[in-house]
């Protein structure tokens, strides 16, 4: 399944379930030529049909939740900005050799499924009873998985905590007793490029401050002026960031709303660009698990085949099924790792001691999980290579400060990757050519 709450174009397709109007809404307003070219990313096209459909989508979700429409040409232009974002991020994981196949498609469609109450044909059948196409819905469940593994391969699989980033967030989080605290934040961004010039970003920033002047005003829609303004990949869903604790929020934010009252806006300033930042709501946040609190654990060992300029992807997942091969015949795991395996446990027949939730990459521990205690893995792609993976064997046991330890590891993974993952995206679409053809008629 999916690792992360779901963004993008699959969060507006299934936000839409239920709402039978969206076929007919599909006919209303694609009325435009829809052979034409809106937009060239490096060297494919995004053409009028499929910006039509996509911003049939959006405009559905905004109507789902009260949120005031933009006018047709902004809501174009940011609906295609999104769009030439996501097509980039899928040439990059093409060039990559990132893949979805069908059986990983299929377990994923079924876990969306499961998770509402449906059977694969019982959720098929909703679907289309709605005016959607499943196609397009398994299209768009395969596209959010390849995003999500090049985040992986990008971001996260480079993400280092040390023991001294956990010592220096515990003593900074007694500290600071205001971090025992939960912000419902939202926001708008100004983005400013890469190697913006002086006058540039100070119109940018005055943007920013007409925004928050905007926002500021009795009775302003803060989700339609993100619908409108915002660069943010939130913005069609009004620029929400939802309820977060300080410790899964950037620094600068924590400290700029920190002061503030719920309903109350200021300006922060990022690599990214300007954020006009909306405290929603504060609370206090819940109670940590007791230090004698069980938490499952797991015992696991690995054997890891690396892709690198030397060995192909397809050489490694050869190699890795014919260690596998051999172990099925008779072979010791330990000594196969030992003899093949690329990670700094080799030594230790792949052992990884136990480990707890968030200690591994999601496919790693997603497999992990998967398995019964001696079972051996199928080989597993993650962002390192491919792994053949053994649970040993489980427990529930009070990790006390051994857990907490884990607990803020996870946090500041979480934090860091979310600031690395913008600032990649930002990266990204300074790089990537585009030409827009949209006003071209």
């Amino acid at each position: 399944m999916l690792n992360r709450p779901l963004t993008g174009i699959l969060a507006l397709t299934l936000a839409l379930l239920g709402n039978p109007a969206v076929g007919q809404s599909a006919q209303r307003h694609a009325q435009k030529p829809l052979d034409a070219v809106v937009a060239i990313v490096n060297a494919e096209v995004i053409t009028r049909q499929e910006l039509s459909n996509q911003v049939n989508l959006v405009r559905r979700q905004l109507e789902s939740r009260n949120i005031e429409i933009p006018p047709p040409d902004l809501l174009e232009s940011q609906v295609l900005e999104r769009m030439i974002l996501d097509r980039a991020q899928l040439q990059m994981a093409r060039d990559y050799g990132i893949r979805v196949d069908d059986a990983q498609l299929d377990r994923a469609v079924a876990g969306i499924a499961n998770d509402r109450g449906f059977s694969v044909p019982e959720f098929r059948s909703r679907v289309e009873r709605d005016g959607l196409s499943w196609e397009r819905l398994r299209r768009d469940i395969r596209q959010e998985m390849t995003q999500s593994r090049l985040r992986e391969r990008e971001v996260e699989s480079r993400i280092q905590i040390t023991e001294a980033d956990v010592d220096a967030f515990i003593a900074e989080r007694e500290r600071l007793a205001n971090d025992n605290a939960e912000f419902e934040l939202a926001q708008i961004l100004v983005r400013v490029v890469e190697g913006a010039s002086s006058d540039e970003i100070q119109r940018r920033r005055t943007r920013a401050e007409e925004v928050l002047a905007s926002v500021s005003r009795a009775g302003s829609d803060f989700a339609a002026l993100a619908a409108s303004y915002s660069d943010a990949p939130d913005a069609m869903s009004g620029g929400s960031l939802g309820w977060r604790s300080a410790d899964r929020l950037p620094q600068i934010f924590v400290e700029a709303v920190r002061t503030l009252k719920p309903g109350g806006a200021t300006i922060v300033r990022s690599p990214n660009g300007f954020h006009v930042l909306k405290l929603v709501a504060k609370r206090a946040a819940a109670d940590a698990a007791s230090a004698d609190t069980p938490v499952n654990q797991t015992r696991v060992r690995h054997i890891l085949v690396r892709v690198s300029d030397n060995q192909s992807e397809s050489e490694a997942q050869r190699r890795i099924s014919n260690i596998r091969s051999l172990i099925d015949r008779g072979a010791e795991f330990a000594d196969m790792a030992r003899q093949n395996s690329a990670d700094g446990t080799a030594g230790r027949g792949g052992d990884l001691g136990w480990i707890l939730p968030g200690d591994t990459v999601p496919d790693f521990e997603r497999a992990m999980n998967a398995l019964a205690p001696g079972q051996l893995s199928e080989p597993i792609r993650t962002p390192f290579g491919f792994h053949l993976i053994q649970v040993l064997e489980r427990r529930q046991q009070a990790a006390s400060a051994e857990r907490a330890r884990a607990v803020v590891r996870q946090a500041l993974r979480e934090q860091r990757s979310d600031e690395a993952w913008q600032n990649w995206l930002r990266q990204l679409r300074d790089s990537t050519y585009v030409e827009y053809r949209l006003d071209e008629r």
